[in-house]
């Protein structure tokens, strides 16, 4: 299915928020409480798209781990921390793609609560069986280079990207995700992970900056032994949150990030190669982290991020007279000086993955797509009806395993925007 810019009106807007709220993904299960502004869901952006003649995505049960309970890998509200594996298949059975779920923070008691009532923050909560598409999808037309691997999906149950570390006594909110990320990881080793040949970390939005901090960590875990070494590379997708002014001239972003680290205990789980000269908030931001990154990784991410847009660079918040109101929901409303402010937004993220980019282990696609996660939906990823956002004719799905398996160098940057014709605007 096509996507269109959606062109909002005060006339249609309630009919809008209904669409919305009904074609939302998966990472939008968590509603924020009204007048939440702050709930930062990131990820929300994502929607079901249908399958037009293709074949429905395989359901992937749920795992509780309840065997990690007693080392207290659990989610905030005490529960079994859970993953899905579709396992591997014929050349694949050696190889492993570990995707951490995407779906927001919380940064104080509100918030936290509400979260620990969803499934983003309780295991109760959690769909029992999932789809898996786009990166995960076991078809291989859909996703010719890793369809046949093990697909394990790591759910997201606590609050600050898998890196939380602590115990909120007086409101019982476990803040546990760095128990969870590696207990996860070693339950998956003991089933087969520690002789594979090949894996992969990934993730979307929230789970794309766990897929950062967590990248050298997750290499850790993969120590050469008996002549035999294991290629690790890492994906993020959505994931380059950047430490950008506002329109007010504030950092909402940064406030909100502060409050994260602080609440749930992050620092000792942030990576020592920035906390050796910054502080525990700005190595958070992944533009701090990257440069220090020793195992490969690829950096995927829109220029014009939608949800950076409108909760870090326009919050109701920063925009009390409702000025951007309508440019955050529909880029065709942007005023001149707007568009401006957000070309402006581009150029720091190009900015910042300059010395990334250097590498040449490492990969980088940032587009010019007003969008948000494009590596677990079909459409985006390797969608042959319509075509996938590309650049210089190369899209999302061949440039990651052109990377991943060394078949091309790629560090593609896309024009401004409105140059490309390929994308897929969710505003």
């Amino acid at each position: 299915m096509k996507m269109k810019a959606w062109i909002i009106t005060t006339k249609h807007r309630a009919i809008l928020v209904l669409v919305v709220l009904l074609l939302v993904g998966s990472c939008c299960a968590e509603h924020s409480p009204a007048g939440d502004e702050q709930s930062k869901r990131a990820g929300c952006r994502r929607r079901r798209r249908r399958r037009t003649g293709a074949a429905p995505p395989v359901m992937v049960p749920i795992t509780l781990l309840k065997s990690a309970v007693d080392e207290g890998a659990v989610c905030m509200d005490g529960t079994p921390a859970a993953y899905h594996l579709d396992p591997g298949s014929r050349e694949g059975n050696n190889s492993w793609i570990v995707n951490l779920e995407g779906g927001g923070w919380c940064n104080n008691a509100r918030t936290c609560r509400f979260r620990k009532g969803t499934r983003h923050g309780s295991s109760d909560h959690m769909e029992k069986r999932i789809a898996f598409t786009g990166i995960m999808s076991s078809s291989p037309a859909d996703n010719p280079d890793f369809y046949n691997w093990n697909r394990v999906k790591i759910r997201y149950c606590d609050g600050a990207s898998f890196a939380s570390d602590g115990f909120d006594k007086g409101n019982e909110f476990y803040f546990r995700g760095q128990r969870i990320w590696n207990a996860t990881i070693r339950h998956l080793l003991s089933i087969g992970m520690a002789s594979a040949d090949q894996v992969l970390l990934t993730g979307c939005s929230a789970g794309g900056l766990a897929a950062i901090l967590h990248c050298d960590q997750f290499r850790a875990f993969f120590p050469p032994a008996g002549g035999r070494s294991t290629t690790v590379k890492c994906l993020a997708d959505a994931g380059l949150f950047l430490d950008a002014v506002d329109v007010s001239g504030g950092r909402s972003l940064r406030s909100y990030y502060a409050d994260i680290v602080a609440m749930q205990g992050v620092a000792r789980s942030l990576p020592p190669t920035c906390t050796d000269h910054l502080d525990p908030t700005s190595c958070f931001f992944p533009q701090n982290v990257i440069d220090g990154i020793k195992t490969p990784i690829f950096l995927l991410n829109s220029a014009y991020d939608v949800w950076q847009i409108e909760e870090s660079l326009a919050p109701n918040r920063a925009d009390p007279t409702g000025a951007w109101r309508a440019c955050k929901f529909n880029r065709s409303a942007c005023t001149e000086p707007q568009m401006k402010f957000l070309q402006g937004f581009r150029d720091q993220m190009v900015a910042a993955v300059k010395g990334f980019s250097g590498s040449k282990a490492n990969g980088l696609f940032i587009n010019s797509c007003f969008a948000h996660c494009q590596s677990e939906l079909q459409a985006t990823w390797n969608g042959a009806a319509a075509g996938s956002p590309a650049i210089q004719s190369m899209g999302i799905a061949k440039s990651v395993g052109d990377w991943y398996f060394g078949r091309a160098e790629v560090k593609a940057i896309d024009c401004p925007y409105p140059c490309d014709t390929t994308c897929r605007h969710i505003i």
